[in-house]
């Protein structure tokens, strides 16, 4: 854990490069623009699915909206975090190769290119992943609602796991020779990226750090100083 944190402030003072604060604009303009349509559209089509399906009769149209509205609330964080790592996965060479050249030269000189294809496989296999390892988790999440907290614990246990598995693809996709991280690597990365992703205004930059700090622990780990 101590090196992930190391990696964490490395990737904070990464934050004022021209580069980087190019890519965080346009990455979280792009963010926020398809989390409110995605948002408007989950809105619009639960809407229309209570009334013509009449699930909620007896129920005012317009409570019905105010319960769709609080579920979307409850669930903006995955929606947020979901929206924010598919749109990260096109942004993420740019990062990831902006951090190399300025800390480890050496490491930037051999890593691969990736191309826009490949960022996009990323990005959707990262989305897969959420979608997936949340809908198993469900249950869990369900029967952890009657203890208050259980759920966003559990949730956060989760979500830890799997973005530490996706930003490790994002930084080996310039690395294929590179061996994958330990567990305990992995799991630092992904529960720091995961607990930035809940604090209010640092979830905005999460995506952008998460980055810059998986290219740190994989050049930290075999004791590249930066």
């Amino acid at each position: 854990m101590a090196r992930a944190v190391h990696a964490l402030l490395l990737a904070l003072g990464d934050l004022p490069s021209p580069r980087v604060l190019r890519v965080l604009v346009q990455s979280l303009l792009l963010t926020l623009l398809v989390f409110a349509a995605a948002g408007g559209a989950i809105f619009a089509g639960a809407r229309w699915a209570l009334d013509h399906w009449r699930w909620l009769d007896g129920v005012e149209l317009d409570m019905a909206g105010v319960l769709i509205l609080l579920v979307l609330l409850a669930g903006s964080w995955l929606l947020f975090r979901a929206v924010a790592i598919v749109v990260l996965g096109l942004f993420a060479d740019s990062i990831v190769a902006d951090v190399e050249g300025r800390h480890y030269p050496a490491a930037a000189m051999r890593a691969v290119d990736v191309g826009w294809r490949q960022n996009i496989t990323l990005a959707l296999a990262s989305l897969a992943r959420l979608i997936g390892g949340n809908l198993v988790a469900l249950p869990v999440y369900l029967i952890l609602l009657f203890t208050g907290i259980g759920t966003p614990i559990f949730a956060l246990f989760v979500n830890a796991l799997l973005l530490g598995r996706d930003l490790e693809a994002m930084v080996l996709a310039r690395h294929p020779d590179r061996p994958r991280f330990d567990r305990g690597t992995r799991w630092s990365l992904g529960l720091l990226s995961a607990v930035s992703f809940v604090v209010p205004v640092a979830n905005l930059l999460a995506p952008i750090v998460s980055a810059a700090m998986a290219v740190h622990l994989l050049h930290l780990r075999d004791g590249v100083r930066s």
